[in-house]
């Protein structure tokens, strides 16, 4: 199950895009190795000493990491970046693939679903132009991001809070997801692959965006490179439920071969 963090991880880890990249990358890092030192994380990051303990300070109050005599290891799972971090980290990708996927949504009179994300939050934003269009969504960054253009109808499930990702889940969520019919269901993921599916960390969440999937008469999944040929805790998805995949130049070759082998629209963006 992925990390809990706290309510207070997104003001606590905000501060510059820089410093906020560099801060993901030493996760990832972290992630990979299971216990890094100083001296690694310098020789990775041509940062000072100073600049890295103080990073590491910060993610260690927050329970991401446990600092070390000389360096940090893993706390848990960091499989799951906090919402923060998550916004700074591939971001031409991001807005390349939301582009990508809003000219794929009819321009009014259309239905689109979006789970949480910031490369889903991308696609809303370039939906804002769109006509008589209605945004259902469990996610409140989403929600908020679309209330002020007056002619987007915004829809919000209830459900509980998850700090991680802003997203509401659970059982009222899937209620509200069933009870609707979508025209488009636009789906982030942590993971994508022809062996797995579309999967993410979180087992709740899973259950609530399988729900929104279901009554999509069709599904994009929106996700960069890096998230292709991964599987995560949970699936979302069967490949065989998403009619697109929108991504980036950077996705593994051979795995989009094995999607489009399975029967998925690969668009690069």
């Amino acid at each position: 199950m992925a990390t809990a963090y706290s309510t207070s991880t997104v003001a606590e880890l905000g501060g510059s895009p820089k410093r906020s990249r560099r801060m993901a990358d030493i996760l990832d890092a972290i992630a990979e190795r299971g216990e890094v030192s100083l001296t690694e994380l310098a020789e990775l990051f041509q940062s000072s000493a100073a600049t890295l303990r103080r990073d590491l300070t910060v993610l260690a109050d927050q329970g991401l990491i446990v600092r070390t005599h000389g360096g940090a290891k893993a706390a848990g799972s960091l499989a799951e970046l906090p919402v923060a971090l998550r916004d700074t980290r591939f971001q031409d990708a991001k807005r390349r693939i939301a582009r990508a996927a809003a000219i794929r949504i009819p321009r009014e009179r259309h239905a689109v679903a979006l789970s949480g994300g910031t490369t889903t939050a991308g696609v809303a934003r370039e939906l804002v132009n769109h006509a008589d269009l209605t945004i259902v969504t469990n996610s409140l960054s989403i929600a908020s991001l679309v209330a002020s253009y007056p002619r987007l109808k915004v829809v919000m499930t209830g459900g509980i809070l998850r700090p991680q990702s802003l997203e509401l889940v659970g059982v009222l969520a899937e209620g509200t997801f069933s009870a609707v019919n979508v025209g488009t269901a636009i789906l982030g993921a942590d993971g994508v692959s022809a062996s797995a599916g579309v999967t993410t960390h979180d087992e709740t969440e899973a259950r609530t965006n399988h729900a929104m999937v279901s009554k999509a008469q069709r599904t994009i999944v929106v996700a960069d490179g890096s998230k292709i040929g991964r599987a995560a805790l949970a699936k979302m998805a069967e490949i065989s439920d998403i009619t697109t995949l929108i991504t980036d130049d950077s996705a593994d070759p051979d795995e989009l071969q094995r999607l489009r082998d399975a029967g998925v629209e690969v668009v690069l963006a």
